[in-house]
Parts: C-alpha cells; sequence; structure tokens
C-alpha cells in the first residue's frame, strides 16, 4: 500500500472540507482550494479526518492515491497556515519593487521586467543599503506560489562562477573556480 496514500489528513479547526462530484473544497481562514480527484479514488471526510482509498494494488492506482492524498494535503496546510518563499537577488544594481501587485526587476539587462501576479498571491519587497534586495511571496496555493517562484527565477537564474541572480533564501549554489593561470 502507498505510505503517503494510506496516512489520514487530520483537520485543524476553522478549516471545513467538503467532497462533491470527486472534487474535494477546502476552506479555510487563508482562502479556499478545489482539486478534482479520479474516480478510481475515494475520500472519505469523517471524525475531523479525510482517508483516501484505491480499488486495486495497481501501478496507477498506487500513483493515485499517493499524489492526491499530498495534494490535499497540501491544499489544507495551505488555507490553515499558508506559503510563504523569500528570494534574495544578488548582484550589483539588482533592483526589485511593486506596486500592488506589479513586480518591477531591474536584472541588468537593457529593459526592465514587470511581471503581474494573481490577485490571490501577496507580495512585498525589501531594500536596504549595502544589502540584497528581499522578495517575499506568500499563497495559500503551494502549486501556484511554487510555479510563480519557478518564473520569476528564471529571469536571472544564479550562476555558479559570481553566484548573481535570483536565488532562494537560505539556498546553497555550487560554485566553481575560474579560470586558473597557466603555467609556464
Amino acid at each position: 500500500m502507498s505510505r503517503i496514500g494510506k496516512l489520514p489528513i487530520s483537520i485543524p479547526s476553522g478549516v471545513t472540507v467538503s467532497v462533491k462530484d470527486n472534487t474535494v473544497t477546502v476552506k479555510g481562514p487563508k482562502g479556499e482550494l478545489s482539486q478534482a480527484i479520479n474516480p478510481r479514488i475515494s475520500v472519505k471526510v469523517e471524525d475531523g479526518q479525510i482517508e483516501f482509498t484505491r480499488p486495486t494494488d495497481e501501478k496507477n492506482d498506487k500513483a493515485m492515491h499517493g499524489l492526491y492524498r499530498a495534494l490535499v494535503n497540501n491544499m489544507v496546510v495551505g488555507v490553515s497556515a499558508g506559503y510563504k518563499k523569500e528570494m534574495e537577488l544578488v548582484g550589483v544594481g539588482y533592483r526589485v519593487s511593486n506596486q500592488g501587485n506589479v513586480i518591477e526587476f531591474s536584472l541588468g539587462y537593457s529593459h526592465a521586467i514587470y511581471f503581474q501576479l494573481p490577485a490571490e498571491v501577496k507580495v512585498e519587497t525589501k531594500s536596504e543599503r549595502n544589502q540584497n534586495p528581499l522578495l517575499t511571496l506568500e499563497c495559500c496555493d503551494k502549486q501556484l506560489i511554487g510555479q510563480i517562484c519557478a518564473k520569476i527565477r528564471s529571469f536571472r537564474m544564479p550562476e555558479p562562477y559570481k553566484g548573481k541572480g535570483i536565488k532562494f533564501i537560505g539556498e546553497q549554489i555550487r560554485r566553481k573556480a575560474g579560470k586558473s593561470a597557466g603555467a609556464k
């Protein structure tokens, strides 16, 4: 049996879960999320827990069992606690600012990059003297915030020689040695 799929999800206080027509809807203080579930996987909500069961031990059923349990667990955590990602811009002259949900990046290109965020994502930028600019994103949807961070990071990937680029706080960039002087 799937190790992840067989674990029940406990529902925290303030969160309501409803299942209707193979769609799980989770409502909480941070927002509301819904996920369509494969009809082969059955979902039961009782005694403050969500349980997933599968009909057979076929490979596809096992994969779906763990997948949907993990997705619904991410939704429960998202609407109760939320997800927060912090990114740092490393490089001379790199800047970030926001006006509402539009982020403006200055990343050493000849032009500024403007990025429109969805309405459910909250953004905060911070720039201090002698510090790298910081970008903080908050959302209840783990998939959405991960996708947005990947897109922002693609504007200027961290490079291994000087470490310049957009990286997550606490991320270790593998560094390479540059050219070495030739022996004569």
